[in-house]
């Protein structure tokens, strides 16, 4: 599902190049749960947006689903996340001009997908929000609207899910009701999880915990229950 082999991103800075990832070595094989731990700056989001193909690395392969991602242009990058991945990030990204409905429905629009209004209405009263399909991101509460981001995410049924601190603008409550519909998708889809995060309790809810620092995976793995 993932290979990484030797990913290395170093950026320019004003003090000089600054090395993000110094050699990263991953592999998550299909429908796996993997959590990466790590503090502030360690560079688990820059992980994240390797593997999603939003940042391409200064050196290494990514392969995800069998794909070598740093082959693709942009447009065909754009394409294969369309089809493959689901993104849920920590700000929700969601559109302010749509409705929950059209946020869901319009990348299933996009990218060609059999009637993608009642696939989004599917996917929105799994998430619990079929009284709120009309109302737009300002009229939803941040748990609310991360759940739409959940559903647009898994909507399109992708072979992975790549999660940022999912729970990271929320208060405590909502961010468990939040991990509840997360898992809860996830075991219904059996896709493949790699969630980002600062919290302990909910990376052991994974079935491998990664933990990362200075630009490293410094733990490979442990157990936990999945």
């Amino acid at each position: 599902m993932i290979h990484i082999e030797e990913v290395r991103l170093q950026l320019q800075s004003q003090a000089g190049p600054v090395d993000i990832l110094r050699g990263i070595n991953l592999d998550v094989t299909a429908g796996e749960a993997v959590a990466v731990l790590g503090p502030s700056g360690s560079g688990k989001s820059t992980l994240l947006m390797v593997i999603a193909g939003l940042e391409r690395p200064s050196d290494g392969r990514v392969t995800v689903c069998g794909t070598d991602i740093q082959g693709l242009g942009e447009d065909a990058l754009a394409l294969f996340r369309r089809r493959h991945v689901g993104i849920v990030f920590q700000s929700f990204h969601l559109v302010a001009a749509m409705t929950a409905l059209e946020n869901v429905a319009v990348p299933l629009e996009l990218s060609g997908h059999d009637n993608p209004f009642e696939r989004a209405r599917a996917a929105l009263g799994q998430v619990g929000l079929v009284t709120r399909l009309e109302h737009y991101p300002t009229e939803l509460s941040g748990g609310e609207q991360q759940r739409v981001a959940i559903a647009r995410a898994f909507a399109p049924r992708p072979n992975l899910i790549l999660a940022d601190e999912p729970t990271g603008n929320l208060d405590q409550a909502t961010g468990a009701q939040v991990i509840e519909t997360l898992f809860s998708m996830r075991a219904e889809t059996g896709a493949t999880l790699l969630l980002i995060t600062h919290d302990q309790d909910l990376a052991a809810r994974c079935g491998r915990v990664l933990t990362m620092g200075d630009g490293l995976i410094v733990v490979p793995s442990n157990s936990a229950p999945a």
